[in-house]
């Protein structure tokens, strides 16, 4: 795995080993930087739920995202999170290791906001987990915000969000919402 663009753009990035975690393939994290559209990371503030390896949010980071919280309940995960950080050199992250609708429960709460949410859950789960976030993540979206969920192709999530677009990229769907 690679960072495809920005700052860090060529640079090898860590896996945590075995089979719980699923990377997002380069090429599909490439696509869904390409809905986000020209500078759509540039000084956010990210939220990178289910974040596994943390590509997504890293990827972010190296396209200029002003801070990336990620989200990761296994521990080995957060430990190949922040060594890719470490890696990569960047310092503007939390990487808090909980579950993720704990997480955005306590964001909800709070009243924190997130110029940019990457949502990648497992795909067995995300049918279980959707009625459970639907509540949340429009409250945590900033207004002009954006909301990108990553699915198993024949899911199609159903947010109380604006959709702009939904796409298949081999057995990954990529959606991307939009906050009024």
């Amino acid at each position: 795995m690679r960072i495809i663009a920005g700052s860090r753009k060529g640079a090898r990035i860590f896996a945590p080993k075995g089979l719980d975690t699923r990377p997002t393939a380069d090429r599909v994290r490439e696509a869904a930087f390409n809905l986000l559209g020209p500078g759509g990371a540039e000084d956010a503030k990210v939220l990178d739920l289910f974040a596994g390896s943390g590509a997504m949010g890293l990827e972010a980071m190296s396209r200029g995202a002003a801070h990336v919280t990620f989200v990761e309940s296994d521990r080995e995960a957060c430990r190949t999170i922040n060594r890719n950080l470490d890696k990569l050199g960047f310092d503007d992250a939390t990487v808090l290791r909980q579950d993720a609708l704990t997480a955005l429960r306590a964001d909800a709460r709070q009243g924190t906001r997130y110029d940019l949410v990457l949502l990648d859950p497992p795909y067995r789960r995300f049918s279980s987990l959707q009625k459970a976030m639907i509540k949340h993540l429009p409250e945590i979206v900033a207004p002009g915000g954006m909301l990108l969920v990553e699915t198993a192709a024949e899911e199609e999530p159903d947010l109380p969000l604006a959709k702009r677009t939904t796409r298949r990229y081999g057995s990954a769907r990529l959606t991307l919402f939009d906050a009024e």
